[in-house]
């Protein structure tokens, strides 16, 4: 088998394990860049060489029948985890906000019990006589 033939295999091998979402030598992208990588080829060699290849590479995955690579699924995990942030987010948001109610609820407690121990001379602070 000559060394155009053996590229050829490699990449077609690669091109299977990208579309099957087995990537082993790349990010499992669906791009000519991570076929190079995961067909251990330079990337000129698609681009140049194997352009019959590149195009067949991008066909299939524009039909859009191809199952979600690796990257793609990590990419939906991403994504639910940004969701969860942010309604931890709005929860956190919604907390705060009850407990500065909280806090002025206690402030105004705190104010009407002051005014009778003033009044009855229970206050804790007392002025200290003149000389």
């Amino acid at each position: 088998m000559c060394d155009r033939e053996m590229e050829r295999t490699a990449i077609r091998a690669a091109m299977q394990r990208l579309i099957d979402g087995t990537a082993y030598r790349s990010t499992g992208a669906l791009n000519v860049l991570q076929l190079a990588a995961e067909a251990g080829v330079k990337r000129w060699l698609l681009t140049h060489k194997h352009t019959d290849l590149a195009e067949e590479f991008r066909t299939r995955i524009r039909a859009g029948t191809e199952p979600a690579s690796p990257l793609h699924r990590s990419t939906r995990r991403a994504e639910a985890a940004e969701h969860a942030n942010q309604a931890l987010r709005e929860d956190n948001a919604r907390l705060r906000a009850q407990i500065a109610v909280y806090a002025q609820v206690i402030h105004e407690l705190r104010t009407e019990l002051a005014g009778p121990r003033i009044r009855h001379g229970l206050d804790i602070i007392r002025e200290l006589p003149k000389r």
